[in-house]
């Protein structure tokens, strides 16, 4: 009774927020509009989408694999970022970006403390090019002046961003004796904290090495535009009037809405970010629910193929890999 009053404590407030914003979505869109959008839909726009979609899951595996020095063979790399997404469409509390530094440990020879700084590094800036992308596609929507200075700010925020990191990667023990002085009266969360904050700062390493960073760069760039130009087809094959403004604004709202704590997969948050993002840009709920229904039908297909087929052939489970993770996150507390 104690662990699950425990395990409430972490997924209730998500799955409260997934339900609510369910229960707004449905209050506020007429579902057979929605339905007779999706019939209405240009299927063509939505293939080439579909495409963009696969492209966009084998750039994603060539990212990774940039991140862990080539270490890993691609086909293990790109199997287990499929996992990876499989398992955070479906299991509690993101466990699919441990699941997957756990996964290929098992796979390869590197160690899961070498693997998960990578991922680390990568969300981090996935958050920036995210927030970036979003900021950048807001003045526009608005129709606000000076939108060439706010590019710029942006621009700006990011290199300091990336400079700073840069900073960190070449410092790292003042970084970690800096945290640690910071956190000396909170001996709990200095604890918690430490075996992240080293491991985060070993995935900086990235930083050091020029050719490798500029690699890593490239690749998650290319990655972004491939998300952005997939998010702008599909908001078109049911808005026709859309251009790549749209979306940038789809793709940035998206990528906050799989940021806000809910259920697995990001149910209600991510219906909510995309259609809130489109509605602002056309006044139709119910044609913007049926964008976001597509983008999470794209998110499961292909994403689960590729993690069905790698749980099959090494002979996983859903249920039999989240009870592996309990085990090993007890048994590294």
């Amino acid at each position: 009774m104690k662990t699950f009053l425990q395990n409430a404590k972490r997924w209730l407030p998500g799955a409260i927020i997934s339900l609510a914003l369910v229960a707004v979505i449905l209050n506020a869109v007429d579902l057979p509009s929605t339905w007779r959008a999706i019939r209405a839909a240009n299927y063509t726009l939505l293939l080439a989408a579909a495409i963009l979609s696969v492209i966009w899951l084998m750039v994603r595996g060539i990212v990774w694999r940039t991140l862990l020095k080539n270490r890993p063979s691609y086909r293990d790399t790109f199997i287990t970022v499929g996992e990876g997404y499989l398992m955070n469409n479906f299991l509690p509390f993101r466990l699919g970006e441990i699941g997957r530094a756990f996964l290929l440990s098992r796979k390869t020879e590197l160690s899961f403390t070498e693997i998960l700084p990578t991922i680390v590094v990568e969300r981090i800036f996935d958050l920036i090019i995210s927030a970036a992308i979003l900021i950048t596609a807001v003045p526009y929507v608005a129709e606000a002046e000076g939108t060439e200075q706010i590019g710029y700010l942006i621009g700006g925020v990011v290199l300091i961003a990336i400079v700073a990191l840069y900073i960190i990667a070449r410092n790292q023990k003042w970084a970690l004796n800096l945290f640690n002085k910071l956190t000396a009266r909170i001996p709990k969360l200095q604890g918690l904290g430490s075996g992240l904050v080293e491991s985060l700062l070993a995935g900086l390493s990235v930083f050091t090495e020029g050719w490798l960073f500029l690699r890593f760069l490239f690749w998650i760039l290319i990655n972004w535009a491939i998300a952005i130009f997939q998010y702008t087809l599909i908001i078109a094959a049911f808005f026709p009037q859309a251009t790549l403004i749209w979306g940038l604004f789809g793709l940035g709202a998206a990528a906050f809405g799989n940021a806000i704590p809910s259920l697995p997969g990001a149910i209600g948050t991510l219906e909510a970010a995309i259609g809130g993002a489109l509605n602002l840009l056309s006044n139709d709920m119910s044609t913007a629910l049926a964008v976001a229904l597509v983008v999470r039908l794209y998110n499961y297909a292909f994403t689960g193929i590729v993690g069905v087929y790698g749980f099959t052939t090494e002979g996983e489970t859903l249920s039999g890999i989240y009870q592996q993770l309990k085990d090993f996150r007890k048994g590294g507390s």
